[in-house]
C-alpha cells in the first residue's frame, strides 16, 4: 500500500522523531511505499488567510494554495499521523494542515439541502494515529480525546467506507522511562507491520 506519514513535531531530538523512524521502518519492512510529510521541516503555514478562506468553496481556486499536499493525499491509500498531543488536541500545525488541505470538491462534497456530507477520499482505506500524551490514560479519556476524535470520526468519514483505524498512545510522557519508551516503539513497529 501507499502510506503517507504526516509528522508534526518541531524538535528533531524528540521521542516523536524516534516514533516516526520506527513507523517508517516497520511500514517499509512490510512492503509499503512510504512518503514522509514533515510539517515543521517544510515550514508548512497552518494559517488559512483571508483570500484562501474566501475561496474555500470555489472549485480549483481552493486547491491552488495547497496543491502539492492534495496530491500527496490523493496518492495515499493509508494515512499515518504521528504527533504529540498538546492540550488534549492536535498541534496547531497539524490542525491547520487539516483545515487547509481537506477542502470541498477535493476531499468532500457539500450536498444541496439537508443530505449528509459525501467523502471523496475513497482511495484511503486505513488511518493510523500514533501520539504521545503528557496526561494519563484516564485524564485523556475524561477530556474526551478531541485530537483523536477529529481524525477518527471527522477525517475518517471522508475516506473509503469501513476505513480501518489504529490508535496508539504513549501516556504520561512527561514521566516516561527508557523502558516505557522502548516498549512503545516495539508496539508501534509490531502494530504497523501487521496493519
Amino acid at each position: 500500500m501507499r502510506a503517507l506519514v504526516v509528522y508534526a513535531h518541531p524538535c528533531p531530538e524528540s521521542f516523536n522523531a524516534s516514533v516516526r523512524d520506527a513507523a517508517i521502518k516497520s511500514l517499509e519492512g512490510a512492503g509499503h511505499e512510504v512518503r514522509l510529510l514533515d510539517l515543521y521541516a517544510i515550514k508548512f503555514n497552518p494559517v488559512m488567510g483571508m483570500d484562501e478562506r474566501r475561496d474555500y468553496h470555489e472549485r480549483d481556486k481552493n486547491e491552488a494554495p495547497v496543491a502539492e499536499h492534495i496530491d500527496h493525499v490523493k496518492w495515499a491509500e493509508m494515512l499515518i499521523f504521528i504527533y504529540p498531543t498538546w492540550w488534549f488536541g492536535l498541534p496547531a500545525i497539524l490542525k491547520g494542515w487539516l483545515d487547509r488541505v481537506f477542502i470541498p470538491h477535493v476531499t468532500f462534497s457539500l450536498p444541496d439541502g439537508q443530505g449528509p456530507l459525501e467523502g471523496k477520499l475513497t482511495n484511503i482505506s486505513k488511518i493510523a494515529i500514533i501520539t504521545t500524551c503528557g496526561a494519563s490514560f484516564l485524564a485523556t479519556k475524561f477530556i474526551g480525546e478531541p485530537g483523536r476524535r477529529t481524525i477518527e470520526r471527522g477525517l475518517r468519514h471522508l475516506c473509503m467506507p469501513k476505513c480501518k483505524t489504529l490508535y496508539l498512545a504513549h501516556y504520561k510522557m512527561d514521566t516516561s522511562t527508557d523502558e516505557s519508551r522502548r516498549r512503545f516503539l516495539t508496539k508501534v513497529e509490531r502494530s504497523l507491520s501487521k496493519y
